[in-house]
């Protein structure tokens, strides 16, 4: 069957040239059932036909398939349009014990666009036999047990799926037990071991069983393990759980330790008889024993590993209660655990296909890019809104969930604008709400970058010119992997969108020639310098969360106003204003007894500490840049007060702002600076630049070296305005300049006067740390 599928896009930014064809974009969807296991070539389907392909165009439309599993499982054959099965596909590996299991693959083919879903459901074959944990298992029963009392035995796991796994269990005839057969919520089974008539210890003390497990496959597989049952002496009472079912919630990605709920079982025997201990039942899922753990005398269940909704929104742990008396008979009981959502997860953006750059002359509904989104939260944290600005001559349309288009909605004009900048933002619609923007292309390849032109005096094939680029490499690579240039009429343009992180200038060489005999030429060189856009947010450097948990602060309740709590700490890729940072917050469970420092990220209380206020404190800190559009992350911090501090933390102080005046750090550092300027003048003809804007966090004078010395020296002293004291800051040399050591008279200058500044800096350190 057929049928159509869209679906929403995250934070692109596009940069279109309007000189492209319009494309026309179909979507359909194809499902195919194929067996598991199957060799390599096996046949799925014929594609080409099921869509109605023309067969000898697939090569020419640039047929391909795109999927999102981390093997190729399947492939075309663009000769014939057939899927075959290009590696052996394993449903338990690629779908584990899902009860459906799909490949999905995205079906691409240009002039004109066409996007077609095809879903491949793999059918599970009966290549696994149902096996226990333990060949054998060993059973203590008293002899005072009721008929009547069941015994959970150790669950067989079938790794097929369907009619091919567990279907029931078998035992083998014997005088005392019968065996009882439980579901699961997840239709999963186990047995039970249910004792008919009475044992009697001096008549038999041990009894030997076989029990099977079987699937429903065909034909049909089992397994067998040993069932060897001890009958103990009498003691008279078990204990009793007060609830046969717990039912407890549990928010996702809870910090280990976190308390999920307490047992409560009681025995009205005495002594050690009497003493009850807890632990997972049997057939207690290892998944479970891995995330929860059970304090086998409080009968505390807490969380012990990561816990994520997006993996199981509900757990069921299997657990028991046992007397420590001699023949201590188990008792078993429930507990469910549901798992709460937590909108942990930003939406993530797939480009499925673009077109560009656009004819000016393109109709309005023009497709020019097809855009899908996916969030892996569920309800509202799931569901994503995308957006683009509505400054620009596009819209998205949205035919189906998750997936867009980016069409024109009017006629464009290359004389008025001739390229658009187009930032495509996708947000969920959880609390707070998490969003991506994603940079596409800075520019897009074919971009126009610019133009060269040359004059020849001489006249008609004499003075007909064709322009070329030579020869040579950037970074690495050879030019003409970067850059193209039109023969005819000089225009040179970008095959490659250019990253300003990576590349921010290069050179090339244009050699323009005549057609006269002998051909005379001239070269130029062009510069290009690649500029800057927002397209990195902030990275937190600290503090980062540990083993999966929100980072973790302890605050004294006697500290007074002023006092520093933590310091955040974040860097951003880009340059200039786009990486320039400013620190807010955004929640707080508080909002009047923590503030954070605009440009520093420092945490200081606003006031002193009082009775009332809460124990722990949450804050969620905002850092966002100076580009435009801004982009920004969070940080969470967990703020624990408490009445003392251990004495190996207290040894630090408190790093409250000092009330003393400022000291004449800033006049030594000035004069010690400016000398050291004086001789770089002398020795280098340095450029001395001194930068101080009252707008920046930090007010820095650089001393930067740009003569035929081998390196550039950088050395700053910045004087942060937010801070009691002065901080010296010494930085590396800036990076080294190209050009050649003229002699080695000049390489021993440059050393000395690198040793003299490094000297001169420590000194500075140590007046600085005197002074503070």
């Amino acid at each position: 069957f057929l049928f159509c599928s869209w679906a929403p896009v995250t934070g692109l930014v596009v940069c279109l040239l309007l000189c492209a064809c319009v494309v026309d974009l179909v979507l359909a969807q194809i499902r195919y059932s194929i067996p598991e296991e199957l060799e390599h070539g096996a046949f799925v389907g014929n594609i080409a036909e099921d869509l109605g392909l023309d067969v000898a165009k697939l090569s020419a439309r640039r047929f391909r398939i795109v999927s999102g599993a981390k093997k190729q499982y399947l492939e075309v054959n663009l000769e014939n349009g057939i899927l075959f099965v290009n590696e052996k596909i394993d449903r338990e590996e690629l779908c584990e014990r899902s009860p459906s299991c799909f490949l999905h693959l995205q079906v691409v083919i240009e002039n004109p666009l066409e996007l077609y879903r095809v879903e491949v459901e793999i059918l599970d074959v009966n290549d696994n036999s149902p096996s226990f944990p333990w060949s054998e298992f060993n059973l203590d029963i008293t002899e005072s047990a009721a008929p009547g009392s069941r015994f959970p035995l150790e669950s067989a796991q079938d790794q097929d799926v369907g009619t091919n796994s567990l279907r029931s269990y078998q035992l083998s005839a014997n005088q005392h037990f019968v065996l009882n057969i439980q579901t699961r919520n997840d239709g999963s089974k186990f047995a039970e071991l249910v004792l008919d008539t009475p044992l009697d210890r001096e008549q038999q003390k041990k009894h030997e069983m076989v029990l099977t497990a079987y699937d429903g496959g065909s034909p049909e597989r089992s397994g067998t393990a040993l069932i060897t049952i001890t009958v103990l002496d009498a003691n008279d009472n078990v204990p009793v759980f007060d609830r046969s079912v717990y039912r407890a919630s549990l928010v996702e990605n809870a910090p280990r330790g976190t308390l999920v709920l307490k047992l409560n079982a009681t025995d009205l025997d005495e002594g050690s008889n009497g003493e009850v201990t807890y632990a997972f039942s049997g057939h207690a899922p290892l998944k479970v024993r891995e995330l929860f753990s059970v304090d086998p005398y409080t009968g505390e269940i807490r969380v012990k590993g990561v816990v994520d909704y997006e993996k199981a929104s509900v757990y069921e742990l299997y657990v028991q209660a046992k007397d420590r008396g001699p023949s201590a008979v188990a008792v078993h009981s429930k507990v469910l655990v549901d798992i709460l959502d937590v909108n942990d997860n930003a939406p993530e953006v797939i480009l499925t296909s673009v077109s560009t750059p656009v004819q000016e002359d393109a109709p309005p509904g023009t497709v020019i890019a097809v855009i899908s989104v996916m969030d892996r939260d569920s309800g509202e944290n799931g569901n994503v809104d995308c957006q683009i600005p509505s400054n620009v001559p596009f819209q998205l349309h949205s035919s189906f969930k998750n997936y867009y288009t980016l069409v024109t909605s009017e006629f464009l004009d290359r004389e008025a604008v001739s390229e658009y900048n187009i930032t495509l933002t996708a947000r969920d619609l959880g609390s707070p709400s998490l969003s991506t923007k994603k940079t596409i292309l800075n520019n897009a390849p074919g971009a126009s970058i610019c133009s060269v032109t040359a004059f020849d005096p001489d006249s008609n094939q004499n003075a007909y010119l064709s322009y070329s680029i030579l020869e040579g490499q950037i970074q690495g690579m050879p030019v003409s992997t970067y850059v193209s240039i039109n023969s005819d009429n000089g225009n040179i343009y970008a095959l490659r969108s250019f990253d300003y992180e990576q590349l921010r200038n290069f050179q090339i060489q244009v050699q323009a020639q005549d057609a006269g005999f002998p051909p005379l030429s001239s070269n130029v060189t062009v510069n290009v310098f690649v500029l800057d856009q927002n397209d990195n947010a902030p990275v937190i450097v600290s503090p980062l969360p540990k083993n999966g948990t929100v980072a973790t602060e302890v605050v004294p309740r006697s500290v007074d106003a002023g006092y520093l709590v933590a310091k955040i700490t974040a860097l951003d890729a880009d340059a200039g204003q786009n990486s320039r940072l400013s620190y807010q917050v955004l929640q707080a469970t508080d909002p009047g007894l923590f503030s954070v420092a605009l440009y520093t990220g420092e945490i200081r209380t606003i006031r002193r500490l009082v009775e009332k206020d809460a124990t722990r404190q949450r804050l969620v800190i905002l850092v966002k840049d100076n580009g435009q559009p801004p982009l920004s992350a969070t940080v969470s911090i967990l703020l624990s007060v408490v009445d003392s501090v251990p004495e190996s933390l207290s040894d630090f102080g408190d790093l409250t702002l000092s009330p003393q005046p400022p000291s004449n750090l800033a006049l030594y550092l000035i004069v010690s600076l400016s000398t050291i300027s004086l001789i770089f003048l002398v020795k280098s003809n340095l450029n001395l630049q001194i930068s101080t804007a009252a707008k920046v966090p930090t007010n820095c004078m650089e001393v930067n070296g740009n003569s035929s010395l081998s390196q550039s020296y950088c050395y700053k002293v910045c004087l942060t305005p937010e801070s009691a004291k002065s901080d010296f800051m010494f930085l590396k040399p800036c990076s080294p300049s190209s050009t050649p050591r003229n002699n080695e008279a000049k390489s021993a200058d440059n050393s000395y006067i690198h040793h003299l500044l490094l000297q001169t800096c420590f000194e500075l350190k140590k007046i600085s740390t005197t002074i503070n």
